[in-house]
């Protein structure tokens, strides 16, 4: 894989947090592929949590973008390459969650993407997002 597609899958992970902290429900959504799967692996839980198509994958970011006050800032960083093909990557990113509320900063929690990404009509999407979080929030 050419790095500037690299950098294009990268921009995309960039761009799916950018969505979500800002609320942009239709550049997010515009991020995963229609079929995508999205699971939600926390410590301490004895269960994931998994949604299925990009609906229920954006009915779980807009239910939760209406309940939250604070200001939500999602760091994605440390991006590598675990499978690199033509059509298809699997990426591996760390991701750091902080907040603003009432003018204090917080951590809100830490932990890891695991992307499978794929290449749609000429773009790339999030066909899997699997998040392994290192707390509770």
């Amino acid at each position: 894989m050419k790095a500037d597609t690299k950098l294009e899958i990268h921009e995309l992970l960039s761009r799916s947090a950018y969505a979500l902290d800002e609320r942009d429900f239709d550049m997010l959504e515009a991020t995963f592929a229609p079929d995508a799967e999205f699971v939600i692996d926390i410590a301490g839980n004895a269960e994931e949590i998994s949604f299925s198509g990009r609906d229920a994958i954006m009915g779980l970011m807009r239910d939760a973008g209406e309940t939250q006050t604070d200001k939500r800032r999602h760091v994605v960083s440390n991006v590598f390459f675990e499978v690199a093909a033509n059509e298809r990557a699997e990426v591996i990113s760390n991701v750091t969650i902080t907040s603003v509320e009432h003018n204090a900063v917080r951590l809100v929690t830490t932990g890891l993407y695991r992307d499978r990404v794929v290449l749609v009509d000429g773009g790339w999407c999030i066909a899997r997002r699997r998040i392994e979080l290192d707390m509770a929030y």
